[in-house]
């Protein structure tokens, strides 16, 4: 693969997951909750107005999810037993307290999300980015009171640098590449650093804002793909990457609350967050894959294993 950062392994070439519980399935919700700078275009519903300062109509709509939306979220993960990963920007921590305050309460994980989603996180030297991620966990470990493990860049975007300069920040797992239903391990010299699936297929934004899905048909995607990776039995992880100014309106937010209570009712699953999951892996699977990933290496640089994958598993 010419992608540096991880290498190819096709899911037939691995053993299934043994997850917590005898689990068929992990299950976690990205919930995005995250501070558009005013005056900025970004994320937007009306596109003939996002030029405009001020721009009510995409502003004001955004700003719905952490005055409305996120509130009605919480109740029902509450109803749901659900703990949240949050994808955190880390002016939220100064923006919308009370979110951070109730999050906490609820034992909510936090995940870095840059510090605002007005801004990619790209364009800067290694340099550059080193003083603003170390800034940035400062201000994180501030506004949450806990170290951050995870990372999702604002809109998945990240340098060639941000995995290694992570590391060093003390993060041990990425969520910017949604290749795999597994998680498994990154090259990053010197540190154990793995990728934790996150999804844009299930993910509101390309859903209703990019293909014109209706809320009962992204609840009835919801359910069927929780059904078919629970069928399939490979230990794999399910994210829901959602955001509260878009899932939360009360006529989409209905048929979320159908979706997530059929999966909260079922009992092989194993409902987490993404942290949780980052930390089992590390302790029960990353010595093992890394071992395998250097045997393949081998058999691949040697020709010695010339057998299919399915052969290889038996």
């Amino acid at each position: 693969m010419d992608n540096e950062l991880y290498d190819y392994w096709p899911i037939t070439d691995r053993q299934p997951l043994e997850l917590p519980g005898g689990a068929k399935l992990a299950f976690y919700i990205g919930l995005n909750i995250e501070h558009f700078q005013y005056g900025k275009q970004a994320t937007s519903m009306h596109p003939a107005t996002a030029a405009n300062t001020p721009d009510p109509f995409n502003h004001g709509w955004r700003d719905y999810g952490t005055r409305v939306g996120v509130w009605r979220m919480m109740k029902l993960l509450d109803e749901c037993g659900l703990r949240a990963s949050v994808l955190l920007n880390t002016d939220v921590g100064s923006q919308y307290p009370e979110i951070i305050q109730a999050g906490n309460d609820r034992g909510w994980s936090w995940v870095g999300h840059g510090k605002t989603n007005s801004e990619f996180w790209v364009g800067m030297t290694p340099q550059e980015e080193a003083v603003a991620l170390a800034e940035l966990t400062d201000t994180f470990r501030r506004v949450t009171g806990q170290q951050p493990k995870g990372w999702l860049g604002p809109a998945l975007t990240e340098t060639a640098a941000t995995p290694n300069l992570l590391a060093e920040n003390g993060f041990t797992y990425l969520l910017d590449w949604p290749c795999d239903e597994q998680p498994f391990p990154l090259n990053v010299p010197g540190h154990r650093m793995i990728s934790v699936p996150y999804t844009v297929e299930l993910n509101d934004i390309p859903k209703f804002l990019g293909e014109g899905v209706s809320g009962e048909a992204f609840g009835r995607m919801i359910v069927d793909q929780f059904d078919q990776m629970r069928e399939e039995g490979t230990g794999g992880v399910m994210s829901l990457a959602l955001h509260p100014f878009i899932i939360n309106h009360p006529y989409r937010h209905k048929y979320l609350a159908e979706a997530l209570r059929y999966i909260a009712a079922q009992d092989d699953v194993w409902l987490t967050t993404s942290d949780d999951i980052a930390d089992w892996y590390l302790e029960n699977h990353y010595d093992q894959a890394v071992e395998r990933l250097a045997t393949r290496k081998h058999a691949a640089t040697t020709g010695a294993d010339r057998r299919g994958p399915e052969a290889r598993l038996a």
